[in-house]
C-alpha cells in the first residue's frame, strides 16, 4: 500500500466515523476511486487498525465521561451511571445479532457495490434532514429508546448508512436531547468496535507484512487525528442543529455515486 493511500483512507475513516456521512460508504467509494489494488490482501488488517484508531479517539474525547461511568458502576448500585452502561449494553444487542448470524450476507454487500452505497447515502440524507428539524428537549435516553437506537445501528452496518447519523437521528426523532443523543451515539459504538477487533484478531484471517508497517502506522495516526477533530466538531454541530448541511452533502454524493454506478 502506498503511503498517500494510507493517509487518504485514514483521514476518510477518521472523519466519516463521526461525521454523519457513512465511513463504510466513503471507504468503498475511496477504494473504487483509488483502485482495487490500493488495498490488497492486508485490507482486513488495515480496516482493523483504522477502526482501533477511531475508537481510541472516542475514548480520548469522552475520557472524563468514561471514567465517571466506571467509578459509578463500581459502587454496585442501580445509579445513573450503571443504568447508562446497561442502556449501552441493550443498544448493542441488534448489532451483535446481525454480526454473529448475518456476517457473510453483510460482507457480500461490500466490495465495490457503488449503487447500493449511493442509495443508502440518500437514506442517510433523509434521516439527517428530519432530525435537524426536530425540536430539542431535555429528555434522557430510555431503555426502550436504547434498543430502537441499537436497531438503527445494526441497519447502519450497510455501506452508505451513517452509523452516527442513523443513531443520532433516531435518538433525536424519539424526542431525546440532542447533546445527550450525540454522547450516547459515540459511546455506544466503542464496545462494538473493540468486540469486532477482538473477533477479527481471533479469527486468524489477518495477514501482516512487515513491509507495510509504515503505511499501517501512518494510516492509524491519520485516522486518530481526523477522529479527534471530527468527534469534537460533530458534538458542536448537533447542538447547533447543523445536520442539514450533511444531509445536502450525502444527497449530492449519493446521486453522483448512483450515476457513476449506472454509467460503469
Amino acid at each position: 500500500m502506498e503511503i498517500i493511500d494510507a493517509i487518504i483512507l485514514g483521514i476518510i475513516q477518521g472523519l466519516t466515523e463521526f461525521l454523519p456521512v457513512s465511513s463504510s460508504g466513503h471507504l468503498e467509494l475511496g477504494k473504487a476511486i483509488l483502485g482495487d489494488n490500493s488495498v490488497p490482501e492486508e485490507s482486513l488488517l488495515f480496516t482493523v487498525v483504522l477502526h482501533f484508531a477511531t475508537a481510541l479517539s472516542t475514548i480520548v474525547i469522552f475520557r472524563k465521561d468514561i471514567l465517571s461511568l466506571i467509578k459509578g458502576a463500581l459502587k454496585f448500585e442501580w445509579n445513573e451511571d450503571l443504568q447508562f452502561i446497561s442502556k449501552i449494553a441493550v443498544s448493542m444487542i441488534p448489532a451483535v445479532i446481525v454480526g454473529l448470524f448475518f456476517e457473510e450476507q453483510l460482507e457480500s454487500l461490500f466490495g465495490g457495490n457503488i449503487l447500493l452505497v449511493g442509495c443508502m447515502l440518500i437514506v442517510t440524507a433523509v434521516l439527517l434532514y428530519l432530525a435537524d428539524k426536530a425540536k430539542d428537549t431535555d429528555k434522557n435516553v430510555t431503555f426502550k429508546n436504547a434498543f430502537i437506537i441499537g436497531i438503527s445501528q445494526a441497519i447502519a452496518m450497510l455501506p452508505g448508512i451513517s452509523r452516527s447519523g442513523a443513531t443520532i437521528s433516531t435518538s433525536v426523532l424519539l424526542g431525546n436531547d440532542k447533546t445527550k443523543a450525540a454522547r450516547f451515539s459515540f459511546l455506544m459504538v466503542v464496545p462494538l468496535i473493540f468486540g469486532k477487533i477482538a473477533k477479527d484478531l481471533l479469527s486468524g484471517d489477518l495477514t501482516y507484512d512487515s513491509g507495510n508497517f509504515t503505511a499501517l502506522s501512518i494510516g492509524f495516526v491519520a485516522a486518530f487525528v481526523a477522529g479527534l477533530f471530527a468527534c469534537t466538531w460533530m458534538i458542536s454541530l448537533v447542538k447547533k442543529s447543523k445536520l442539514s448541511y450533511f444531509a445536502i452533502y450525502c444527497l449530492a454524493v449519493g446521486v453522483i455515486a448512483i450515476i457513476y454506478a449506472l454509467l460503469n
